[in-house]
């Protein structure tokens, strides 16, 4: 029986840059997909349902940024030196390109690494993103960071940023939480203080309204899929930046009551 997501032991590779990684990985393929985790997440912050179902006919990766729960180093302060600390990751794992999949502030880290490093993105996915320089992103709410950011996140309040108060929606995101903290054995490290606070530095940084920084989507010349909830308290409408050209298939479909979290993988086709 092939072992899922949380049972799978996480291995370390060590990179040019001197950071030992902490990683996982799972399934088989030719381009992986490598995930780029949120805020204050870790190796153990993936939904298992989600890993399982992309490994069954993809290779999947997830790793620990430069000084995030198992990772040795420190975490930068800023977008542009995390996607550079994330870019040895796949280096050292010899994957040359990949699919990169980045939930929130991952997804920044995404877009950055597609700028940095072209050669190493085939397609971004970018969940709960909102492009460097767009105005009304300086800062998270009040409600959202007390939340995510507190020095003990309380679990109901996290659930509350990433779901509705729908019955559909805050089941979905209970199920999901007992997946992910489901694996006993082999848990990853808590991420750090350290870095919550330079991951927050980044983001605010990141959300500094500079108009011309917009022009930085038109270097990104790869797919790039996009999705958010109807109602994302973190990054709400702004991915309509993030349209470079218009979508020759069709409208797609929008996902009601998801809020940040978009619990893939979804039955039915979504907006690009």
């Amino acid at each position: 029986m092939t072992a899922t997501y949380s049972q799978i032991p996480g291995k370390v590779v060590s990179a040019a840059n001197g950071v030992d990684y902490a990683y996982r990985a799972t399934g088989d393929g030719t381009v992986p997909l490598l995930f780029l985790q949120h805020f204050r997440g870790n190796l153990d912050n993936w939904d298992p349902a989600l890993i399982d179902a992309l490994a069954a006919t993809r290779r999947v990766a997830t790793f620990d940024n430069a000084g995030a729960g198992g990772s040795t180093g420190t975490t930068p302060g800023t977008v542009e030196q995390m996607a550079r600390d994330a870019i040895a990751f796949p280096d050292a794992m010899e994957f040359g390109r990949a699919d990169i999949p980045g939930f929130s502030i991952g997804s920044f880290v995404a877009q950055d690494i597609a700028l940095i490093r072209p050669e190493v993105v085939r397609r971004l996915i970018l969940a709960s993103s909102a492009p460097q320089g767009a105005a009304g992103t300086h800062g998270w709410a009040a409600d959202v960071i007390a939340a995510v950011g507190a020095p003990k996140p309380d679990p109901d309040k996290i659930l509350d940023v990433f779901y509705t108060q729908s019955i559909a929606s805050r089941t979905a995101g209970q199920q999901a939480f007992q997946r992910m903290t489901a694996g006993t054995q082999d848990r990853d490290r808590a991420t750090t203080w350290q870095t919550r606070q330079a991951r927050y530095d980044a983001a605010c940084a990141w959300g500094v309204p500079v108009h011309a920084l917009l022009q930085r989507l038109s270097a990104i010349d790869v797919p790039v899929f996009v999705a958010n909830g109807d109602s994302d308290p973190h990054d709400p409408a702004l991915l309509l930046l993030l349209a470079r050209r218009p979508d020759p298939a069709g409208p797609g479909e929008d996902l009601p009551r998801l809020r940040a979290r978009v619990p893939l993988p979804a039955p039915r086709r979504v907006r690009p």
